[in-house]
């Protein structure tokens, strides 16, 4: 194994000893010289991924339209920050903005916000987003107070670093990245101590032996901090990401690299690492800090009840056959149940007394 990440992560394995999941997604996705969002451009045709607002238009349109119909919701504020987090290459945010000059009252209310922690991406969104009065910041906790929000993130919640934790015959041991034992690979190993019972989720007293469970802190911290900002300053946000609607076990851990499936310890720093999320965890953290969430509901009917059909109808008149052609078949990709119609699931968080959002 050559990576230049490689090298780092074996001095620090030596020095530490194994490392936790966690730790191994943060450096190979973060780290300033090696990681993988800092040095590659992946999304879209030219990438090892591409995300639905590089498929279609039509996804960050009918996004900007609900996040349109959620400034109304919140009373039509004169001052509305509209975040993203986790932009991508900035085609989300762009659509959505356009879509917004539909009502040019929401429109004049937006102040643009883009959560991302990446340089190069960052450099990317403000290329496609110039001339826009933006704010870019590195985490939400930065997000200014003066102003109600609406939150969008497509693909954000599954690039946070997960823990996995496999059950083994007397209690639950924290999986770890280990060195090989000839020192030239990454390997898994359990940890020699068990899981404290107070700290095993609930859903982990009905699993066999062998069984693995993976937990998301970030992404549980993430929601709680847009949680008391929804009851602190008004917002709402929408999450849509993929994974199932119900808690289970699995090991849902994967790498993208070179437009296929890798190892996820082979080529560190080189690959795509994400999980699967865990939504309804995710919505029981949103009730208990006192917001409501809703869903999950599958994209594809999303989509659907957001009104992508006549979206496409209406692109489509405009349309040469070959341009027609390819307009519908985006919408299939979006919305299929053998695509990404029922893979993608997406939630709502409100406030507890809000009426229940456009598309829930």
């Amino acid at each position: 194994m050559t990576t230049g990440l490689f090298a780092h992560l074996a001095a620090r394995i030596t020095a530490e000893g194994p490392i936790s999941l966690a730790d191994y997604m943060t450096e190979c996705l973060l780290h300033p010289r090696f990681g993988y969002y800092t040095t590659h451009d992946s999304i879209g045709a030219a990438g090892d991924f591409i995300t639905a607002p590089e498929i279609s238009q039509m996804f960050g349109e009918l996004l900007g339209l609900w996040a349109a119909d959620g400034w109304q919701a919140l009373g039509r504020p004169a001052k509305l920050y509209l975040v993203e987090a986790g932009p991508g290459r900035g085609t989300l945010m762009h659509d959505a903005l356009r879509a917004a000059r539909a009502l040019p009252p929401f429109r004049a209310a937006i102040t643009p916000v883009l959560i991302e922690a990446s340089p190069k991406l960052r450099a990317i969104q403000q290329a496609t987003l110039a001339g826009e009065a933006a704010l870019w910041l590195e985490d939400i906790a930065a997000l200014p107070a003066d102003a109600p929000f609406i939150l969008l993130a497509n693909e954000f919640l599954d690039a946070l670093p997960i823990r996995q934790y496999q059950r083994g015959e007397t209690g639950w041991h924290e999986r770890r990245v280990a060195l090989s034992e000839d020192g030239n690979g990454l390997r898994f190993v359990l940890d020699s101590q068990t899981l404290p019972l107070q700290t095993r989720p609930l859903q982990s007293r009905d699993a066999q032996p062998g069984a693995i469970l993976e937990t998301c802190p970030a992404a549980h911290a993430f929601i709680g901090e847009v949680a008391a900002r929804i009851q602190s300053q008004s917002g709402m946000a929408l999450f849509v990401d993929y994974g199932p609607a119900q808690s289970g076990f699995g090991d849902t851990f994967q790498a993208l690299r070179n437009k296929g499936f890798a190892d996820p310890l082979q080529h560190p720093g080189e690959a795509d690492l994400t999980a699967h999320v865990d939504f309804a965890s995710l919505a029981r953290t949103a009730n208990q800090a006192g917001i409501k969430a809703h869903g999950p509901v599958a994209q594809g009917d999303l989509l659907r009840r957001l009104g992508i059909e006549m979206r496409a109808e209406k692109l489509q008149q405009k349309a040469t056959p070959e341009q027609s052609a390819a307009i519908s078949a985006a919408m299939q990709r979006l919305t299929a149940a053998d695509a990404m119609g029922n893979l993608f699931q997406a939630i709502a968080l409100t406030a507890a007394e809000s009426a229940r959002p456009a598309g829930f």
